[in-house]
């Protein structure tokens, strides 16, 4: 009800809301907790407040992600002190659907898989388990019983130490812990703005991908990226690796925006424009409907344009404008917020052949799932088709999909009657049982 609307504001009830909310934030959030305590389980791993790992001697991931939290924690408190529990909710909600849960967790989940409990495996769990508590600690004025849940699994088993040494989790509950203050030190907005590329130029691939029907599992061969600046080059190329591992892509390529590769369009946004200029703009439109590709490209990199109309001088906005890219035969194009990218459509024998592969990989976890195996137990696979190309996927990554599923025997034979797959209208049997 906080998260929905100021609690000075008249709300009417709405059990649909209550569920969108319980499976869009408390769903995730626990999901989040879950998957974090199944492998500290697996692992013993228990936090030790005096002996953690430095954050300036963790990944780059762990880093971002705590400079995020360090931005919520300096957020959510200024919302509270000035009464907005609302904006204190969404922020909150944003950073644990966003941020932890679909960003962090997601694109880290193999350093938890490792089996070893190494320096990168032990600073994942620290950063998680920080991330964890401070949201406990954060929501509790709001969501009291779920913060105590999640507190106390958290603690409880460290409590006793943390009373002896008088640490900060000495606390039997999370309203008597004092809330942690913003670690200035920890931001790091370099590293934030590097980040918010990866997501924004992932976000629009998976939207080309989801236009194309192309599912993520199936490479693709390059990502085309036109660059007006180039500190924006500088802070992409930080987290390539990320942007092609997230999309699966094998090359970005930067592109001059005098190349020529790429046309763009312009057109007025109208509602803008109204609102600001109202009887002025039939004027304006006109104006804008002569823009060539090089006044378009001052707009974009100046982010602003000056021109006369009339006797006036009217300074147009990026916002005031809508600037979009003509698909290239063989690509598709996208653009939002003066970020373009153009992706090769085009699917290879090759990429094809590895993007079975990794349907071959999804369906394997999801037979050992049904067979309610645990994550770390070792099989044994026995697949059976006629199909040239998949026989050709398997053989030629069998090595990736062993690493993949923990399978120690991956062969084709007998399949002792298993169901029939179907993976884009290919057929193969798969068997699998626990290796002994």
């Amino acid at each position: 009800m906080i998260s929905n609307a100021n609690p000075w504001d008249n709300l009417k009830f709405d059990p649909d809301g209550v569920v969108e909310v319980q499976r869009r934030f408390f769903g995730t959030l626990t999901n989040t907790y879950s998957f974090f305590a199944l492998y500290a389980n697996l692992d013993g791993f228990l936090m030790d407040e005096f002996n953690v790992i430095p954050v300036k001697n963790r990944s780059r991931f762990d880093r971002w992600i705590l400079s995020e939290l360090q931005t919520l924690i300096k957020d959510v408190s200024f919302y509270y002190e000035d009464y907005e529990p609302t904006k204190a909710a969404r922020a909150i909600q944003d950073f644990v659907n966003d941020q932890l849960s679909n960003w962090y967790v997601r694109l880290s989940r193999k350093r938890f898989w490792r089996t070893e409990l190494n320096a990168d495996k032990k600073s994942a769990y620290e950063t998680l388990y920080e991330c964890l508590m401070v949201t406990g600690q954060l929501m509790s004025p709001i969501a009291p019983f779920y913060a105590e849940w999640l507190y106390k699994n958290l603690s409880d088993s460290i409590r006793k130490t943390a009373k002896e040494k008088n640490t900060p989790l000495k606390e039997d509950s999370v309203h008597l812990s004092i809330l942690t203050k913003t670690q200035e030190e920890l931001l790091e907005p370099e590293l934030t703005a590097c980040m918010h590329y990866a997501q924004d130029i992932s976000s629009l691939v998976h939207s080309l991908r989801k236009k194309e029907k192309i599912k993520v599992r199936q490479p693709l061969r390059k990502i085309l990226i036109p660059i007006l600046k180039q500190e924006v080059k500088k802070r992409i190329q930080e987290v390539k690796e990320l942007i092609l591992t997230e999309t699966n892509v094998k090359e970005i390529e930067y592109v001059d925006d005098a190349s020529g590769i790429l046309v763009k369009k312009i057109k007025p946004n109208f509602r803008k424009l109204g609102e600001k200029y109202g009887s002025k703009m039939k004027a304006i439109t006109s104006f804008i409907s002569g823009f060539g590709k090089e006044e378009i490209a001052a707009l974009e990199k100046a982010g602003s344009y000056d021109m006369d109309v009339g006797r006036e001088t009217i300074t147009l906005r990026s916002e005031d404008v809508e600037i979009t890219s003509e698909d290239i035969p063989g690509w598709l194009v996208a653009s939002e917020d003066g970020l373009t990218v153009a992706l090769d459509i085009t699917i290879t024998d090759e990429l094809r052949r590895e993007g079975l592969s990794r349907d071959i990989v999804n369906r394997i976890q999801n037979i050992r799932k049904d067979k309610g195996l645990a994550v770390q137990d070792k099989v044994a696979v026995t697949y059976k088709t006629d199909n040239q190309l998949m026989a050709s996927a398997i053989s030629e990554f069998s090595k990736y999909i062993k690493a993949e599923t923990l399978t120690i025997k991956l062969e084709e034979g007998d399949t002792n009657g298993a169901g029939k797959l179907d993976i884009d209208g290919i057929e193969i049997f798969i068997d699998l049982e626990k290796a002994s």
